[in-house]
């Protein structure tokens, strides 16, 4: 049992990244449905300089521009220019999804540099991997799993401790207000929505760099739109977004240790278990009655000053 805590710990990180930056930008108000294509320009974009240059470090950088690039087409055309969110997210996932065809074309089945293949070297935390049980799970992995933990510590802290992130959840409740009090809200929609898209790049180059260091089409395979469910089911908590993340990672493998236990189910069905029970807490989300768990109030809404 404990291998396969192990290993749903990764498998759960491309959530977490992309969930975190979902997270982030729907805290602004903004609904971005472009989080697979996002992820998917990260992914090709890391594993493309990572194959050319053989530095992981350039190749996270990389992946966290393409997200970054992404979400900033995004922020131009539903902040400024004030178009359609959902439109304008779905429009961006099928651009990322062509991009990611169109850059990825001549890497296919290419493997990732032996230097990259580092970025999957398990590092033990000294002291916390001794904790019984937990410690080996959870503090045996990987360095990005490590950041994953921090960030989503971080997000926590920046949303409930600190003054902009009490500024970026006024904005996303109700924008004239927080326009009327002085805030920003332009910049603060811009720098969230652009730091989502970056931490969505970074969780698609986890994909193709460290889960599935060989290139191939798709690779991200509907990841981004469990995010989007994700953040739902987490009700814009970090931590919960954690908790999330963790258990669909381990339905994303669940496959494979059956299959390793001697079990045999259809592929086809245990491969249809994330996205089932993606539609599953879609469903009970919708029942949440406390307005702590419920969405920003103007998720969605784009914000014209002049009819404030």
């Amino acid at each position: 049992m404990t291998p396969f805590l192990i290993a749903a710990v990764g498998a759960a990180m491309p959530l977490l990244y992309a969930t975190l930056g979902e997270l982030i930008t729907e805290k602004a108000g903004n609904l971005n449905l472009g989080v697979e294509g996002m992820m998917l320009m990260g992914a090709v974009i890391g594993f493309s300089v990572g194959l050319h240059t053989g530095n992981p470090y350039l190749a996270l950088l990389a992946s966290l521009a393409a997200g970054a690039a992404g979400a900033a087409i995004y922020a131009v055309l539903t902040v400024s220019l004030m178009a359609n969110q959902v439109v304008t997210g779905l429009t961006l996932t099928i651009f990322g999804t062509g991009f990611s065809s169109f850059v990825g074309e001549g890497f296919m089945g290419t493997a990732a540099p032996a230097a990259i293949k580092s970025l999957s070297v398990k590092i033990a935390i000294p002291g916390l991997c001794q904790i019984p049980v937990l410690g080996q799970i959870l503090f045996y992995q990987d360095i990005l799993v490590y950041v994953g933990y921090l960030l989503v510590i971080a997000v926590t802290i920046y949303l409930n401790q600190t003054k902009l992130g009490l500024n970026l959840r006024a904005v996303g409740e109700n924008a004239a207000a927080a326009d009327a009090s002085g805030i920003n809200v332009a910049f603060y929609k811009y720098a969230h929505i652009i730091a989502g898209g970056a931490m969505c790049g970074l969780g698609g180059a986890y994909m193709s760099l460290v889960t599935v260091p060989v290139w191939q089409e798709n690779v991200v395979a509907g990841r981004g739109w469990i995010a989007v469910a994700l953040v739902i089911f987490a009700s814009w908590k970090s931590w919960k977004a954690l908790v999330g993340a963790l258990v669909f990672g381990g339905l994303n493998i669940l496959g494979l240790r059956l299959q390793s236990m001697g079990i045999h189910i259809s592929q086809y069905l245990v491969d249809m278990l994330p996205y089932a029970a993606t539609i599953l807490i879609v469903i009970v989300s919708t029942r949440k009655n406390r307005k702590e768990d419920m969405n920003p109030a103007d998720l969605g809404v784009s914000y014209f000053r002049e009819e404030r």
